[in-house]
């Protein structure tokens, strides 16, 4: 068992994040490993729940939930000033001794930590090997009254230096426009979520901006991170941020028009919206 070579490996929690009426599946990893295999990679996922994961039991996705006793769970509270985030629960710590072998040679490793599961450790999973981060996680800080807000990160500069490629949206930032600054002059390659004006690549002391597709939009829950996984693989395969950046605009604006994961789309519908598609002007 977890013999395979994956060519898309995320780590971090699967999250349940409660809804009116209910929950439903969430989080990085989510999103991320469905968009991954439909997208044709072979993707394996390191997470820790106390339910089991059940949108990724599908073929082509390899699952390793460390034990917990309980769930990472998000609640997240809209007012007019803003969405207020509340994490309730936190699931297990992920350790990079439990990671398989074979997992460690996987073609693209992706750290997507939700909630600082996921340990500096794993800058060192692969040397040599595609890292990309997506560093939400590591930039919330949670209290007594399970209410989240911006935390920095700690030696950010040297960290982000030792990725491949950074996916982050101003929010993350808690819309601080010189950290932001800071981190792009720091990692080889960032690239800023925008919504529907699209993305900002930023790559050897240039930035640039990618527009959006049009879309029908129904809910944006998942949008900044099926972004992040089709960039991931597009820039895998062309190493061009440009391209990717407009690939990863393209799959992201599916997600956008449905509720949760339902519209993560396949390859061939991503190739037909980009030869066919509108964007925002």
């Amino acid at each position: 068992m977890f013999e395979q070579i994956p060519d898309y490996l995320v780590i971090g929690h699967v999250t349940r994040d409660l809804v009116p009426g209910g929950w439903r599946y969430g989080g990085t990893v989510t999103y991320c490993a469905l968009t991954a295999q439909r997208l044709g990679q072979r993707v394996a996922v390191l997470t820790s729940t106390h339910t089991p994961p059940a949108p990724l039991d599908i073929p082509g996705i390899e699952v390793l939930s460390l034990p917990s006793v309980q769930d990472t769970v998000f609640e997240n509270v809209y007012t007019p000033e803003g969405r207020i985030q509340y994490l309730r629960s936190v699931a297990a710590p992920l350790e990079l001794a439990a990671l398989p072998s074979a997992w460690r040679k996987a073609g693209i490793v992706h750290l997507g930590p939700v909630a600082q599961e996921v340990s500096r450790e794993f800058m060192a999973v692969a040397p040599g090997q595609v890292l990309d981060i997506t560093p939400q996680g590591w930039l919330r800080q949670w209290g007594p009254d399970d209410r989240v807000s911006f935390s920095a990160l700690p030696d950010a500069e040297a960290l982000l230096a030792q990725s491949s490629c950074v996916v982050l949206s101003l929010e993350d930032l808690a819309g601080d426009c010189e950290l932001l600054a800071r981190y792009a002059a720091a990692a080889p390659l960032l690239v800023q979520t925008c919504g529907r004006d699209g993305a900002i690549v930023y790559q050897h002391g240039r930035s640039e901006r990618v527009r959006a597709f049009l879309a029908r939009e129904v809910d944006l829950t998942g949008a900044g991170d099926v972004f992040a996984a089709s960039f991931f693989i597009r820039y895998h395969e062309c190493k061009d941020a440009l391209e990717s950046a407009r690939f990863a605009n393209c799959t992201a604006s599916f997600i956008i028009e449905g509720t949760g994961t339902s519209t993560i789309p396949t390859r061939e519908q991503v190739e037909e919206r980009l030869r066919s598609g509108r964007m925002y002007a």
